[in-house]
């Protein structure tokens, strides 16, 4: 057996059961392939052994992430927040590094050792934070700026970073000639690259896109961001340097999403491989025969990251609340700091037993990074008294706002489409409080006369201080189905009468919002196609009558005669669907088939998690057959559901 080919198998295995566990259990899956690596790894059960193969493969894990980060990479970004990136961001990390840097030349080791780890511990989890923030709504709040800028720093931190590790692998003369050689080729190759790049990557794009081939597009983001990670290699500096530098010129081009879109499977599982060889450094015996050291080590990461960010973030004229939240956020440790103590450890930067002891403290502070995210507003609320009262004055504001209204319509979110509405309800004077919580919009919104205020829709005392229990009606105006059953649950809780309208992209969750109590499901997608369907249908010169009958035959089934679509090749292109939205499959039954001479109600298609949209036979086209219909030969039947329920509705139709 090709022991290659096992390695992978293996790997794989244990990455997709742990992956799974975690993802589960709401956790990030970076914790997971940590834990693969530390479990099937040479300290371990010795499994998979840490070999220079393995490890090189694993590099392309970073090659692609970094190449990410150069695509998100954007200088009217990094202008617009340069207050913070430059300044928190910047401060942060030097900081960090500094204090560090001081504590480990105090306990005896080198100065080299001093400025990696202190740049390993300086990282943040972009991965944990951002993933945390989105799903909190919080991206676009004042603490979510703060954060994202200081992550923002740290991702442009981690380049010459990566430039210098290895030359602090050497010392005397060479270690200054080496620094020195490495920042200038460094220098040359961003020179180089970004100059002649510029010119020709957008015209080379341009020709490939012109070509319509997905697979010839995909082949030349792999050239591109493999050859630059050769030049930068050949030029003696980090591989992914050159990744970073791809991105970048990418990120320039109109194609940047595009090629996000394409690259993100290959980057997730070869970084997915990465962190399980980070894992496989880890020797249990040695963390163990060290574990106070470690817990030691761990403490002191988190509390001086903790205090540095507080501090730092009061001077640059943040409130209490904000300064904890950024700082219970970005105090554990991130997945670049394991990226740089990777390298480190490649060219014996740093000794073993140091490495071991700083890997594992990392690594538990990761696992706690979700912990502190998730409970991050009761520790505020805790330990500042202000926020009380700032929630207090907030919510008084609103209901004050809310107090003279009666039968009016609370709108969840302010964006484009929530805006929009408000001025439709305005023009038939129905009153409206809009909720959202984006506070540089609400202050624009605000200032222009609209009724609008600041607050979270998802949290049941907000939805009290605007008015629910005089309110006409509720409307989720953004597509967000985790955040909308939120909202019905606290609607049916507090006000079980209230009519609660829902906004979703297409019709994957129809079902599951009609059943937590959305009295009516605007699926962004399907409505488009009614849309498209009505016009065409009276320009064809069909009463409009008739066509506004059909309309409110198919919104009153709840988009049945829509639900799923046959997928094609320009689907995938698209990305149109993924493995969770509906789809429609035909499926012919046959002379044989299990399914012939059984009324439809007992073929059970439903406990399959698929549904009968409509059956033909001889030519004719039934829409929603009775339950008692029976099935017979040449009968075709087209079925909605996922790519999974459809595969076992099939087998079920023709295998009985």
């Amino acid at each position: 057996m090709h022991s290659t080919l096992l390695l992978i198998v293996i790997l794989l295995a244990a990455a997709v059961v742990t992956v799974a566990v975690f993802r589960r259990m709401n956790m990030p899956p970076i914790l997971g392939y940590l834990m693969v690596g530390m479990a099937i790894g040479p300290h371990a059960l010795g499994i998979i052994p840490d070999s220079d193969g393995t490890r090189y493969l694993a590099e392309f894990g970073v090659v692609f992430l970094m190449f990410s980060i150069g695509l998100e990479f954007s200088l009217p970004q990094l202008k617009s927040m340069r207050h913070i990136v430059l300044g928190f961001g910047l401060s942060q990390v030097l900081v960090t590094m500094a204090i560090v840097f001081a504590a480990v030349l105090f306990a005896g080791q080198g100065w080299q050792t001093g400025v990696i780890v202190g740049g390993v511990l300086a990282m943040s989890s972009t991965a944990i934070i951002a993933k945390a923030l989105a799903e909190q709504t919080q991206l676009h709040s004042s603490h979510g700026k703060q954060i994202m800028g200081v992550l923002l720093f740290q991702d442009i931190a981690v380049i010459p970073l990566l430039v210098l590790v290895p030359a602090l692998a050497l010392s005397g003369e060479q270690l200054m000639v080496a620094v020195g050689m490495a920042l200038l080729k460094a220098a040359a190759a961003l020179t180089v690259i970004l100059l002649v790049g510029q010119r020709i990557m957008r015209p080379l794009f341009h020709v490939i896109a012109a070509q319509k081939s997905s697979e010839l597009f995909v082949l030349a983001v792999l050239l591109v961001t493999l050859g630059l990670s050769l030049v930068t290699e050949i030029a003696g500096v980090s591989m992914a340097l050159g990744a970073f530098l791809a991105g970048m010129l990418i990120s320039e081009t109109e194609y940047r999403y595009q090629v996000e879109d394409y690259i993100k499977p290959f980057r997730d599982v070869l970084l997915g491989l990465f962190f399980v060889t980070i894992g496989m450094l880890l020797n249990i015996d040695l963390v163990i025969a060290h574990f106070v050291l470690v817990l030691l080590v761990l403490t002191a990461l988190l509390a001086l990251k903790f205090c540095i960010i507080v501090g730092l973030a009061m001077l640059f004229k943040n409130d209490r609340g904000v300064a904890l939240r950024a700082a219970l956020a970005l105090a554990p440790a991130g997945e670049f700091g394991f990226v740089l103590l990777s390298l480190a450890g490649k060219v014996n930067a740093v000794p073993q037993a140091t490495l071991q002891v700083v890997l594992a403290a990392m690594l538990i502070s990761m696992l706690i990074a979700p912990l502190l995210l998730a409970y991050s507003e009761k520790i505020v609320m805790r330990l500042v008294a202000s926020e009380w009262e700032q929630r207090a004055v907030q919510l008084q504001q609103l209901a004050i706002r809310s107090m003279a209204k009666r039968g009016h319509v609370i709108i969840c979110g302010y964006g484009r489409s929530g805006q929009s509405l408000a001025r439709f309800l305005e023009q038939e004077a129905i009153s409206i409080i809009a909720l959202d919580a984006d506070p540089a919009r609400v202050k624009q919104a605000a200032a222009a006369g609209d009724s609008v205020v600041y607050g979270d829709a998802s949290r049941k005392e907000v939805l009290a201080a605007a008015g629910l229990a005089r309110a006409a009606a509720i409307v989720v105006s953004f597509a967000d189905t985790h955040a909308a059953m939120t909202i019905l649950a606290h609607a049916r809780e507090l006000r079980p009468d209230v009519p609660v309208v829902v906004r979703t992209f297409d019709d994957t969750d129809v079902e599951k919002l009609k059943k937590a109590g959305a009295a009516e499901i605007v699926a962004e997608v399907v409505e488009g196609s009614l849309m498209l369907a009505t016009q065409t249908m009276l320009l064809l010169g069909i009463p409009l009558n008739k066509v506004l009958s059909r309309l409110r035959r198919v919104r009153g089934e709840r988009y049945q005669l829509m639900r799923g679509f046959f997928p094609g090749a320009s689907d995938d292109e698209d990305h149109a669907f993924d493995g969770q939205q509906s789809r429609l499959q035909s499926v012919l039954v046959d002379d044989g088939a299990a399914a012939v001479g059984k009324t439809i109600e007992a073929l059970k298609l439903g406990d399959l998690g698929a549904t009968l949209i409509a059956l033909r036979r001889q030519g004719v086209r039934e829409t929603n057959p009775a339950l008692g219909t029976l099935v017979e030969a040449a009968d075709i039947l087209i079925l909605a559901g996922t790519p999974e329920a459809l595969a076992k509705a099939e087998i079920q139709l023709l295998q009985g």
